[in-house]
């Protein structure tokens, strides 16, 4: 491809609405342009950036045995009510009427549709196991689209589901797909931590997030992890041991008694005021857990991992009360209370889910529903609970102690780009989805399912191999291996030195570009950089003496060789990827 002719447009500045190193740099090097919000058009670089993750996902996964098939993007609304989605999944699903009046939805996954593949073609144990992918769009619409292609709405997405006559199938192609998915990231040139997370709208019992470890904004969620052994988790999922603490307030109070704590609104005012510990205070927050109000009990220096608390009362959407709703809370209670003073007693009629910390505090401090008074010396008795059962609703902090060998955890920020689920019988059981054994007896489908980002890899790239001056593509998803830059299109020497080059590349199966343009060498350079082309060949007045000059992006490695050593180099440095 000659520069000339190349269909890209590199921009001076950022977009103002880009947040994110591969927003920014994407955007700015010609990559992507945006249509509307959390919808983008790919642009030829960025399309053959696709192609090429898609290659190496589809070679990675016939390799492990699936078989690739294409669903339709529109579903209808009948088969998510048989899996009883319809209502549960939430407003990231974009349903629609078609000019029949039929009601419809745009594709945010494919659990529905594959199991009605399954349900009409699987018949007998004697065609299991079975695993299906995709590589197709997907449409969620996200209440608030941002990090470019990081979290959009329409996005590209491979998904794989295997079906398997029992729990050990399932776990075996588990770890089929574990493998395959390292493969895959490793060959996108992306370092990623399998890690233990919730399987949120897609359901079932286990799962797993690859994630590409970053330290930069775009990291979505907080990843905890130890350096002693394997374990590593999503911060929805994580567990840990607490260090010791003073869970006992004997040696400040000496009876149960409510007092007045007149303008402690915060824990930190209340510390102050009482003189103690926040590990001796009980916390009570108000949740607002698909529309009803939900109260969370939490030791007071710990705060609430949401989608833990949502999963403990099986809710889909979840956020903290707003004061009016706390206001209007109370009044329906017969109480007054502002926030910093609520507390479980007389609150009867709602759901209550107590955090584990909970369980060893006596003698401690909590709100009673009063403004300006807590309850002092107080123990689980004093609640007025009809139950107490404990759950884990907290979130882990950095410095926590690993739950399989104790020692301490560390917490950095992750981007997903996979994710793979045990599903069980999830979606066959209620799709009346069997196949038949040996003895003519029926059971639903054990099904796993397999994601990966196919947009989301791409971008996770960027972050994962940038500089000031722009993209360092790893060679394998590159849009082309190596430019080569002729200084001046004006010197008959260079531009038949970088002609002959450019040919030899290409007829050796090298994807090169050649930048023809009557650009200033300077603007040549920085578009190569921004570019992220992995190798620059520039054919320059060393020419004279033989050589050009090459350079290797990820590196900034810059040598000077002979034309033909710089060819060789690159042809074998192609060979050797493919």
């Amino acid at each position: 491809m000659k520069m000339s002719k190349l269909f890209v447009q590199t921009l001076r500045e950022f977009p103002s609405d880009a947040e994110v190193i591969s927003h920014k740099m994407l955007a700015r090097a010609g990559y992507i342009r945006k249509l509307t919000s959390g919808v983008y058009n790919f642009l030829p670089l960025m399309w053959r950036v696709l192609k090429k993750v898609e290659t190496i996902i589809r070679e990675e996964m016939d390799a492990a045995g699936a078989q690739e098939l294409l669903m339709p993007f529109v579903q209808p609304k009948e088969l998510w009510e048989e899996s009883g989605r319809w209502e549960a999944y939430g407003k990231e699903l974009m349903r629609l009427k078609d000019r029949h009046d039929r009601i419809m939805c745009l594709g945010p996954t494919h659990e529905e549709v594959i199991t009605s593949i399954a349900r009409d073609g699987l018949k007998s144990y004697k065609q299991l196991p079975v695993n299906l992918y995709q590589i197709q769009s997907k449409f969620r619409d996200e209440v608030r689209p941002r990090y470019g292609l990081l979290r959009g709405r329409e996005f590209i997405m491979k998904d794989a589901y295997s079906f398997d006559i029992d729990e050990a199938g399932l776990d075996k192609e588990y770890q089929n797909m574990a493998k395959a998915y390292k493969r895959i990231f490793e060959r996108c040139g992306l370092e990623t931590k399998m890690v233990q997370s919730d399987s949120g709208a897609i359901g079932g019992s286990v799962s797993h997030e690859f994630m590409v470890i970053t330290d930069t904004d775009a990291g979505e969620n907080d990843v905890f992890y130890c350096n002693n052994c394997d374990y590593s988790a999503n911060s929805n999922h994580a567990v840990s041991t607490l260090p010791n603490a003073k869970v006992d307030g004997k040696e400040f109070f000496n009876k149960a008694e409510i007092i007045d704590t007149p303008n402690t609104h915060t824990i930190e005012e209340l510390c102050e005021f009482l003189n103690i510990p926040s590990t001796i205070i009980l916390k009570t927050l108000v949740y607002i857990v698909d529309k009803k109000p939900v109260l969370a009990l939490i030791r007071a220096d710990k705060t609430v991992e949401e989608t833990k608390l949502m999963n403990a009362v099986g809710g889909m959407d979840i956020r903290i009360a707003t004061s009016p709703e706390i206001a209007e809370l109370m009044a329906e209670k017969g109480f007054d209370a502002v926030p910093g003073f609520i507390g479980p007693k007389g609150m009867t009629g709602l759901p209550v889910v107590i955090d584990e910390t909970v369980k060893d505090l006596k003698n401690f401090v909590v709100g009673v529903n009063q403004t300006d008074k807590h309850m002092i010396g107080a123990n689980l008795e004093d609640l007025g609970l009809a139950e107490l059962k404990y759950t884990d609703i907290r979130l882990v902090e950095a410095g926590d102690f690993c739950p399989e060998c104790g020692k301490p955890l560390f917490v950095t920020k992750g981007i997903e780009v996979g994710n793979i689920f045990k599903l069980g019988t999830k979606y066959s059981k209620p799709m009346n989805a069997v196949y038949t054994d040996e003895n003519g007896k029926t059971h639903p489908y054990v099904m796993g399912c397999y994601g990966i980002g196919v947009t989301r890899t791409a971008a996770a790239a960027v972050e994962a191999h940038y500089d000031d001056w722009g993209i360092k593509w790893p060679i394998e998803i590159a849009p082309y291996h190596v430019v080569v830059v002729p200084v001046s299109t004006n010197d008959e020497t260079q531009m038949t030195v970088a002609t002959k080059i450019y040919e030899d590349l290409l007829a050796a199966g090298v994807e090169a570009v050649l930048d023809d343009r009557d650009e200033r060498p300077g603007v040549k350079f920085k578009d190569a950089d921004l570019i992220g082309f992995p190798y620059r060949i520039t054919v320059g007045k060393t020419i004279s003496e033989g050589l050009v000059e090459y350079k290797v992006r990820e590196t900034g490695e810059l040598t000077k060789v002979t034309p033909e050593k710089a060819t060789e180099d690159i042809i074998e440095i192609v060979k050797n990827i493919k």
